[in-house]
């Protein structure tokens, strides 16, 4: 196993992939990250005039669908250290269906040093965020500071499945399929780091342990396509 990036290259290859992001993650899960994404904002539960916050936001898919559900009363920041991905999220922003929606504030930050008032968010999503920061403890601890009284964060990430012909199939997928489809993109080395960092990512029972130990009220964690993605559910 490799060692873990450091966050500046987590940063560089974010921003290097940001042109391509939106493309290849459909093409990578034949359509179904927006399912996923569309799951995490119904289990974070905004509310009409929430104030809500996404982590990692990247291109801005979640920050728009909590937008959209906040309503046009609400207020939604999304939080990313990759300038290059804000700024896509930002163009694409503004070139979306006019449908009654909360305010976007796009925002450069760390998720280990939020932006963000402590106790002044209704609902938070990461996705894809928590598996390449630096200190998932500390992540966690962060997203729990910003959180109002029982307000909810859902996490979204890939997982290493529990069973051993699911992992086996997640790597066959990996190799047969997500690498050479990058590798059409120009982008094979910046995926190929995905089966390292999910060997490192801690199972969503550790997860669940981890929260805890954050300060959450409660955890739960919700397994998804045989375990080979997640959600972790959080609640103040």
């Amino acid at each position: 196993m490799t060692p873990p990036p450091s966050p500046a290259q987590v940063q560089a290859l974010f921003d290097q992939i940001a042109p391509q992001y939106d493309a290849l993650n459909t093409r990578l899960s034949f359509g179904l990250h927006h399912v996923w994404k569309q799951m995490a904002v119904d289990w974070a539960g905004p509310m009409p005039g929430a104030t809500c916050l996404d982590i990692c936001c990247g291109s801005g898919d979640l920050a728009y669908l909590l937008a959209r559900r906040a309503g046009p009363t609400g207020q939604v920041t999304g939080v990313d250290f990759a300038p290059r991905q804000l700024a896509i999220a930002r163009q694409r922003a503004a070139t979306r269906w006019a449908v009654p929606r909360a305010e976007i504030t796009w925002v450069t930050g760390d998720a280990l040093d939020l932006p963000v008032d402590s106790g002044s968010i209704d609902a938070a999503t990461m996705g894809y965020g928590l598996r390449n920061v630096a200190n998932i403890p500390k992540s966690l601890a962060e997203i729990r500071r910003v959180l109002r009284p029982s307000a909810r964060a859902a996490i979204l990430d890939f997982h290493r499945p529990k069973s051993l012909a699911v992992r086996q199939f997640q790597q066959l997928y990996l190799d047969n399929w997500v690498v050479p489809t990058a590798r059409q993109f120009g982008l094979a080395s910046e995926y190929a780091y995905i089966s390292d960092s999910l060997r490192r990512f801690p199972t969503g029972d550790r997860q669940v342990e981890l929260a805890r130990g954050a300060g959450f009220a409660s955890a739960v964690h919700h397994p998804l396509m045989g375990g080979m993605m997640g959600v972790l559910v959080v609640k103040a």
